[in-house]
């Protein structure tokens, strides 16, 4: 993914950052392109590459969303805690 989140790039450039073997690469990328995390236009022989970040920043959006409201639970939980600490 970080290869791909500088640009275009063929499965054989990508398989090149990787000590296993192309076949390997190929069936990970499909894993990604599966999840929509990846497109691939085939062009001739060459296969290229492309990131789909709309997937990417959608999940990190909902993360922030719950992250936000386990904070507040969690916030108020310490208070809840701190409060009948202070009143033994």
């Amino acid at each position: 993914m970080t290869r791909l989140g500088r640009g275009p790039a063929r499965v054989t450039e990508i398989a090149n950052d990787f000590p296993i073997s192309l076949n390997s690469v190929s069936k990970h990328l499909r894993v990604l392109e599966r999840a929509g995390l990846m497109r691939r236009d085939i062009q001739g022989r060459d296969h290229i590459c492309t990131l789909n970040v709309q997937p990417l920043r959608e999940a990190t959006l909902w993360m922030e969303e719950v992250r936000a409201f386990w904070e507040s639970r969690l916030d108020e939980l310490e208070r809840q805690f701190v409060s009948k600490r202070s009143a033994r």
